[in-house]
């Protein structure tokens, strides 16, 4: 396994087996296992969608549940382009660019579309280990991974209302 401060992948793209549930997850659900990676790659700029105004709102935007709904839009529009047009892959090798440029990551063993177009559930499943590697929980979404990792969501000023003008 390569060290995290290097910019080789921890684990090979064909090291599927080395973790049996992302094998699987990534081979039956791809779109579950997309959407969970889009969610993190974006830092929860999909969750940020689903979360409002209100504190209370706010504390159960972060709960896993939440990032169900945010992987579930990325993930949703990997499967209708999977099943519809069969080109899922243009798509994920989006993702796979910009997990790289987060992480300073090779393009190793070639391209990144070359990568997904080819292998696309190697492809998913080394990115997955590779996030899970990293120290994310895959299931718990962007917002509740900060959290655990003592980092939170940023905070912003409230928004005000300005009453009445004339």
């Amino acid at each position: 396994m390569a060290s995290l401060n290097s910019n080789s992948w921890t684990t090979g793209l064909w090291g599927c087996c080395d973790d049996a549930g992302s094998c699987c997850l990534t081979l039956f659900c791809p779109c579950v296992a997309f959407g969970r990676i889009a969610e993190i790659v974006d830092q929860g700029a999909t969750s940020k969608a689903h979360t409002h105004q209100n504190k209370q709102e706010q504390a159960i935007a972060r709960t896993p549940t939440s990032s169900t709904k945010a992987c579930c839009a990325s993930g949703t529009l990997y499967l209708a382009l999977a099943s519809l047009t069969g080109m899922g892959c243009l798509y994920s090798c989006c993702y796979r660019s910009r997990l790289r440029g987060h992480y300073g990551l090779k393009e190793k063993p070639c391209g990144d579309c070359c990568v997904h177009w080819f292998c696309e559930p190697c492809a998913l499943c080394q990115e997955y280990r590779e996030l899970k590697h990293r120290g994310f929980d895959m299931s718990i979404g962007w917002h509740a991974n900060m959290e655990k990792m003592g980092k939170g969501a940023p905070t912003v000023a409230p928004h005000i209302n300005p009453g009445m003008t004339r």
